[in-house]
């Protein structure tokens, strides 16, 4: 075994017996490039990844690959889940050096002093599909940084002064409504019309994109947000990225139409996609209502540590096949199901069709259950019982199967997510016991994560190696699922959770010159840059959810230093947004934020008539900050602590109205609240 065998994370110890000399990113690998002059293979990745396991057999238990690989560079592996700073610095490394968008695995060949002057992605063993064997990239890139070390010294100054143009911009206006609107006409613009979605295969989820939808349509009452949004979420949930048996999102689909997906599971993707769906379902979609019932069950059935936190991913694979553990045969399922059963289900799922995955089924919707009811001459809800009865005797023959690798890291982010989503479900559908749920994620994370004043980014059990130092993401996330937490339930311990997590962001994140927060803490290692993230990716950008975060922590607790720090976002990232608005869909968000605050209701008074007026000002205004305090309610900060309850009655509720740092005098009538909103 080499040095990854007690390695914190999974996707690590799964190289462990790999005959090359790996190191996990630290001092003893870097230390020793430097001493012997040696290049640093770097090899990026994730547990989930389908293609870094091909990577991996193919090329990292080669004997004879291992041993070019262990002659000529100090060789070291990197979990992107652990060291997201890492992966952002040298995937923009990959974007300036290859003038393509990279991915995993990510592979980058470094100088001794860490700056990359090669990288790539997946190479096979042997050439193919217009790509060079791995053991010649190997060779010729050693061999040429022998051969022109003057020419690489060159090169890596100007990859160095581009990659801070990239993370120091220069900053300039918040984006205003004319920035909004060319979101808005750019998305329709790459909307799919036939499919739903945005742009052309591989089609991925993007919550962000999504989450703006839904702002947009509530916020400026746009029909066509509201129509994309409603589409999207409609396609995605009839589709096979959705696992129509047991639950839960894959992480894109391969296809246009939503059929065939990539099939690791992540719990990133999974929180914002449950949250938005609680919402629809809480308008009364039932199709959502049943995407939201069976993702709560997947992530209680798969995902639950017994701590009460959650697991990070699922694989694509299943006994050295990806998909396996989710693809069908149609003599398989009519084995399984009732007569009648079958006769609806198959009809559904595309049984009755061609195969669509290797040469078997993949379930999706290839017929709407309305349609097929109709055609037997039965009622929905008949059909609908019929369709559910088939998925959980399928899920209980399914959980017989070799199931594909868990990832147990605990990913402090993630985790954040998850519990947004989770407290959205339980708050629109009235359940709750997913709040619960939420609520003892929210612990275990700070019993988990938060050691000595200091929160970190991953645990998983049995580790020896250090946890990760928590990033931007980690703090602003926890923060926005604090900040749901306690609109959903008053504690004053959550209340001070929450400020101390924005006091760490204002603290160790913060550019008090330039505005905006770094994705590495002030006392972070020292890295090739020190990245600044405006932009989305497959999760909201740190800076759009702090600023989103600290707007509303500003004015509720009437904190100017917190709204100041959020306009210092998003002017640093202004210009960046403007420019290209669709990738910046969370700091758009937040300027909107910021432009015209949402309502802050505040409401003092018994817990079962203040939630009453609660859910009635959410039906008035979707996006209200509503908080329910008790009237008995002690140890408020300054803010609160004047907002009393009712003078002379304990058993009504008096309601404090305030829009951004203007607030009306307290209103003692529920009829008049909503007219006031």
């Amino acid at each position: 075994m080499n040095r990854l065998a007690r390695a914190s994370s999974p996707y690590l110890q799964q190289h462990a017996e790999n005959p090359v000399d790996w190191y996990p990113w630290g001092e003893e690998a870097l230390q020793r490039a430097k001493a012997e002059n040696r290049p640093i293979l770097l090899s990026i990745g994730y547990s989930a990844c389908h293609w870094c396991h091909v990577m991996a057999h193919e090329s990292f238990e080669d004997p004879e690959i291992a041993r070019e690989m262990n002659a000529r560079y100090v060789n070291i592996k990197v979990d992107r889940e652990e060291r997201p700073d890492l992966d952002r610095i040298y995937q923009n490394a990959h974007m300036l050096l290859a003038r393509r968008p990279g991915g995993w695995p990510l592979t980058v060949i470094l100088t001794p002093d860490q700056v990359p002057f090669f990288a790539g992605t997946y190479f096979p063993r042997e050439p193919r599909h217009g790509l060079p064997a791995f053991m010649d990239v190997l060779r010729r890139v050693a061999d040429f940084l022998a051969e022109h070390p003057d020419e690489i010294a060159a090169q890596n100054a100007s990859l160095q002064e581009a990659m801070a143009r990239i993370y120091a911009p220069a900053g300039g206006a918040i984006p205003g409504p004319e920035a909004i609107d060319r979101a808005a006409a750019e998305l329709a613009g790459t909307f799919d019309d036939k499919h739903a979605g945005f742009g052309r295969a591989p089609k991925f989820p993007h919550p962000a994109t999504l989450e703006w939808l839904a702002w947009q349509s509530a916020r400026h009452r746009d029909a066509r947000a509201a129509e994309m949004l409603q589409r999207t979420l409609a396609a995605m949930a009839a589709g096979g990225i959705f696992d129509q048996v047991g639950g839960g999102f894959c992480r894109y689909s391969v296809d246009d139409f939503w059929m065939i997906p990539h099939f690791e599971k992540m719990l990133y993707d999974n929180g914002p996609l449950l949250g938005l769906y609680a919402r629809q379902a809480g308008r009364g979609d039932a199709r959502s209502r049943q995407v939201v019932e069976q993702t709560v069950g997947w992530l209680a059935r798969e995902m639950a540590d017994p701590g009460g936190a959650f697991y990070s991913s699922l694989d694509a694979d299943s006994e050295g096949e990806e998909g396996r553990f989710y693809v069908w045969t149609p003599e398989e399922v009519q084995a399984l199901l009732a007569p009648q059963e079958w006769e609806f289900a198959s009809r559904v799922w595309g049984l009755d069709g061609p195969p669509n995955f290797e040469g078997r089924w993949h379930l999706y919707e290839r017929r709407s259950p309305e349609s097929v009811a109709a055609s037997l001459g039965l009622a929905a809800d008949p059909g609908e019982a019929l369709l559910q009865s088939a998925r959980e005797r399928l899920l209980r023959a399914r959980e017989q199967r070799v199931a594909p690798h868990r990832d147990e890291k605990i990913l402090t982010s993630w985790n954040a997510l998850m519990i947004s989503g989770l407290i959205q479900a339980g708050e629109s559908l009235d359940r709750p016991e997913w709040v619960d749920r939420a609520e003892a994620a929210m612990r275990a994370v700070r019993d988990l994560l938060w050691r000595d004043g200091r929160l970190y980014a991953s645990f998983r059990a049995g580790a020896d190696t250090p946890m990760p130092r928590a990033y931007l993401d980690d703090h602003a996330l926890l923060l926005a699922a604090s900040l749901d937490l306690l609109r959903a339930r008053w504690s004053l311990e959550w209340l001070e959770w929450a400020r101390t997590l924005a006091g760490i962001l204002l603290r160790d994140f913060l550019d008090a010159g330039e505005g905006g927060f770094y994705f590495t803490a002030a006392d972070h290692e020292n890295l090739i840059q020190r990245p600044k993230v405006h932009a989305d990716d497959a999760m909201a950008s740190g800076n759009g959810v702090a600023a989103q975060a600290l707007l509303q922590l500003g004015y509720l607790l009437v904190e100017p230093r917190f709204i100041d720090a959020a306009e210092g976002a998003l002017g640093n990232g202004g210009p960046l947004a403007s420019e290209a608005p669709l990738a910046h869909m969370s700091l758009l968000q937040a300027a909107d934020m910021h432009r015209d605050p949402p309502p802050l209701v505040i409401l003092r008074g018994p817990e079962a008539v203040a939630r009453r007026w609660q859910r009635a000002v959410l039906e008035r205004n979707g996006l209200a900050w509503v908080y329910r305090l008790p009237a008995e309610a002690t140890g408020l900060p300054q803010a609160l602590a004047g907002k009393c309850g009712h003078p002379t009655a304990a058993d009504r509720v008096v309601a404090y109205l305030c829009r951004g740092t203007s607030c009306a005098p307290p209103e003692y009538s529920l009829e008049q609240l909503l007219e006031a909103l």
